[in-house]
């Protein structure tokens, strides 16, 4: 919060998308620009309507046995590659796994499908390679807000599309639901960074005139049918209007036989784990989320 004040960014306001990704794009000082990793190159997953560009990190030393999709966050309106390096360099290195960052299209200008569908192109991409790397076993999907919410909706479309298979989701602070109402909507819905006013907008944009209370792949947490989806690490903010549908979201998960670790770190605001280029708390997320992948897949059903 000090770094962002001393940049003049807790005193603009932000009404529009586009005054939204000017704000996002004067933020770059206070995420920073990450560690050095093994190596980073540039792919493309071609199945989707429009080649999907991909960034993937090695990182250091033998070749890793996980590779995590990672779909950055930004309320479905804005983000790109450039913009989650840091995360996914920090990510790579402390996980000692292969990221791969996900540019997908965005809201308003594509909304809804848009970004799962590219999501989705990108994780048929990587099962494919993970095919052909002898040391790559785990699959891991995983996302930060907004992108939180695109890597449980991909979950559940994986599953109905019959694979490819996800052994893992990572779901920080993630987006779940529509409802403006809940408690942590009440208590951090304006001075906490992420606002209701934000939030209000950026499910207009990507719902694009849909109603997402009827669309289980856009309200994940309204989804009928959570079981058999993969294990779940899923990451709270205390601070954040978000808190609310993130814990709601982990216990229908746990209820429907989902094995679901959650991390609670109180008092700490939206966005907060990407501010680990300041702090120190980014690095400690990602070591409790490595340590969360021993969890095992979730249980096949009886019937």
């Amino acid at each position: 919060m000090a770094a962002m004040a001393d940049l003049g960014l807790l005193d603009l306001e932000a009404e529009t998308v586009a005054q939204i990704r000017e704000l996002a794009a004067a933020e770059a000082p206070v995420i920073g620009t990450g560690p050095s990793v093994g190596a980073v190159e540039a792919a493309t997953a071609k199945d989707a309507a429009d080649p999907v560009p991909l960034r993937i990190y090695h990182p250091p030393g033998p070749p890793p046995s996980r590779a995590i999709l990672w779909l950055h966050g930004g309320g479905w309106v804005l983000g790109d590659l450039d913009h989650a390096d840091a995360d996914c360099r920090r990510l790579c290195v402390d996980t000692g796994s292969m990221v791969v960052s996900v540019d997908y299209r965005l809201a308003p200008e594509h909304p809804y499908p848009a970004a799962l569908e590219d999501a989705y192109a990108a994780l048929a991409w990587l099962d494919a390679k993970i095919e052909q790397a002898p040391r790559l076993n785990r699959l891991i999907v995983g996302g930060d807000s907004a992108g939180g919410n695109l890597a449980a909706a991909l979950t559940l479309y994986a599953r109905e599309r019959g694979g490819p298979r996800i052994d893992h989701q990572v779901l920080i602070y993630p987006v779940t639901d529509c409802d403006f109402e809940t408690g942590s909507y009440g208590a951090f819905g304006d001075g906490y960074l992420l606002t209701k006013t934000a939030m209000e907008l950026f499910w207009d944009s990507y719902a694009g005139g849909l109603d997402p209370r009827r669309r289980s792949l856009i309200a994940v947490l309204r989804a009928e049918d959570l079981s058999c989806l993969p294990a779940a690490t899923v990451v709270i903010a205390g601070a954040d209007v978000l808190r609310d549908e993130g814990e709601a979201y982990a216990a229908r998960l746990r209820l429907a036989g989902v094995p679901v670790r959650v991390l609670r770190y109180p008092g700490q605001l939206h966005s907060f784990w990407t501010y680990g280029g300041v702090t120190d708390i980014g690095r400690r997320v990602n070591a409790d989320i490595a340590s969360s992948f021993v969890m095992g897949p979730c249980p096949k059903p009886s019937h």
